[in-house]
């Protein structure tokens, strides 16, 4: 069990990258959300929810079985905050870009409440938690600037 809970938890082994696991384990997101991307809304949501629980047992397993908190091999996070920023997103390679870029920002910078998250909640729910805040931050600036910049045509 505790292998398939790192499998989960590290992102098929991309939170072993030697550099920037956080990064590797956001691109996982973006065939997943391929395939979900057709989904009506509320299915989306659903399937969201699921592995959003997914990743918090398997985040808070990958931390006992490593004996570290919030280690950086734990990705799954990255993967459920990153649906989160593609909800509802347009059907454009722009707007897939910007959610990964505005993702990345949110939760590198980590602003409040994402910071707050991240030092105050422990085990798996801390780990994901943070991220899934920052999704949420990068979906409204995502459909903030696209709905003003570049449906209106100013970029």
């Amino acid at each position: 069990m505790d292998r398939l809970f790192m499998s989960i938890a590290t992102g098929l082994g991309l939170g072993y990258a030697p550099f920037a696991p956080g990064t590797f384990g956001t691109m996982l997101a973006l065939p997943i959300y391929f395939l979900l991307r057709h989904l009506p809304l509320p299915l989306y949501f659903a399937v969201l929810a699921t592995l959003i629980i997914i990743a918090v047992l398997a985040a808070g397993a990958a931390e006992k079985i490593l004996d570290r908190p919030d280690p950086s091999e734990v990705v799954i996070d990255e993967v459920v905050g990153m649906l989160v920023a593609m909800i509802a997103i347009p059907p454009h390679p722009l707007a897939w870009l910007l959610a990964f870029g505005l993702f990345r920002f949110f939760d590198i910078v980590k602003p409040w409440p994402v910071g707050y998250l991240d030092r105050h909640i422990n085990g798996g729910l801390g780990i994901v938690l943070d991220d899934l805040a920052a999704g949420l931050y990068a979906f409204a600036a995502l459909q903030l600037s696209w709905h003003l910049f570049i449906r209106n045509g100013l970029i």
